[in-house]
């Protein structure tokens, strides 16, 4: 797994896999890049800053234990 941050445009870039990237799909600020065999390879993480902050205030107050969502 290779992580990369490009502070000019903010974006988390997080490669999962191996092979030729022939799709992408966008959700919120998650572009997720797959095969031609629908596998995932490649996540982008747009406004990154923002996502990280948040997503670690959320983890840091939910102590509960259950899984926590974080919407945009």
């Amino acid at each position: 797994m290779k992580i990369k941050y490009d502070r000019e445009d903010d974006i988390l870039i997080v490669e999962i896999g191996k092979g030729k990237i022939d799709f992408a799909e966008e959700s919120g600020p998650l572009i997720v890049h797959f095969t031609k065999q629908k596998k995932p390879v490649l996540l982008e993480i747009m406004n990154a800053s923002k996502f990280l902050a948040s997503l670690t205030e959320s983890a840091m107050v939910g102590k509960s234990g259950r899984v926590l969502e974080v919407e945009f």
